[in-house]
């Protein structure tokens, strides 16, 4: 952003609201991309310039729809809430939304992927993407305090939309955790950043990683860490399946989402 005033009054009010940190930074990058654009602060830009600013970005840039909605978010929360212009922000309009078909690895797919995966630490973590049906970040953040081998649950803290939710673990999973913990000397978080171990890795990190490895096995397909987890999301497949390697190395889970352990209990009995 041109300026750090606006810049930390609106960081200071995302973590007021309790936004998360990567919405913190997305919103902030597009406010800053949207003043170098004219090479003028955000606050000496109007309605005029917001315009013509979501005209480049489908026209020129061609940005996707996603993208196009986030930057849309980020400039109505600057407006209206750092601003105060409450007129301007819902005038803001947003791009309607495009549908794309999940790209869905089969059993055989996803064996011959992980198969391919030659540095331990990025195999585990793939493997747990997979099995516990993870988004890359609850993934990257999974601490020791996390994994309940008593009641072979996973605990994921503030997933999207700041919930928490237990998920189940696998046999086969908490074995590979438990020689991955030993392996790497590990104290607290399970995949820890090679420069900083305490912090989580780079989720980035982890998306190039991934690519690389589709592209030295061969893959056509665009896969990405997500694409390991829309397997479980695909509903064929959420009434049964198991880790590629042999029968009953991954539980059964018709709905690994649910917020709690009993809720999806109540759910595999009805």
């Amino acid at each position: 952003m041109a300026t750090t005033v606006l810049r930390e009054r609106m960081r200071s009010i995302l973590r007021t609201r309790n936004y998360s940190l990567r919405t913190e930074e997305a919103y902030l990058a597009a406010v800053s991309g949207f003043a170098r654009h004219f090479g003028r602060p955000p606050d000496q830009l109007g309605s005029v310039e917001v315009t013509e600013y979501q005209i480049w970005l489908r026209q020129h840039k061609k940005v996707s729809a996603s993208l196009f909605n986030q930057t849309v978010c980020a400039l109505r929360f600057f407006y209206g809430q750092v601003m105060g212009q409450t007129e301007l922000a819902p005038r803001i309009a947003y791009a309607r939304g495009e549908r794309h078909l999940p790209v869905v690895l089969s059993i055989e797919e996803t064996a011959r992927f992980l198969a391919a995966v030659d540095v331990p630490r990025y195999h585990v973590l793939l493997m747990t993407i997979y099995s516990a049906g993870l988004r890359l970040g609850e993934g990257v953040s999974l601490r020791a305090s996390d994994i309940d081998s008593s009641r072979m649950v996973i605990r994921i803290r503030q997933g999207k939309g700041k919930k928490d939710r237990y998920v189940p673990l696998s046999p086969r999973l908490l074995s590979a955790m438990r020689e991955h913990w030993r392996r790497e000397h590990l104290s607290d978080l399970l995949f820890p950043s090679l420069r900083d171990p305490s912090r989580p890795v780079d989720p980035a990190t982890v998306e190039r990683f991934v690519r690389r490895v589709a592209e030295r096995a061969g893959f056509r397909k665009r896969i990405t860490p997500r694409t390991l987890r829309a397997l479980l999301r695909h509903p064929s497949d959420r009434e049964r399946y198991e880790y590629p390697g042999g029968a009953g190395a991954a539980r059964p889970c018709r709905c690994p989402y649910h917020r709690d352990l009993h809720s999806r209990l109540e759910s595999d009995h009805r």
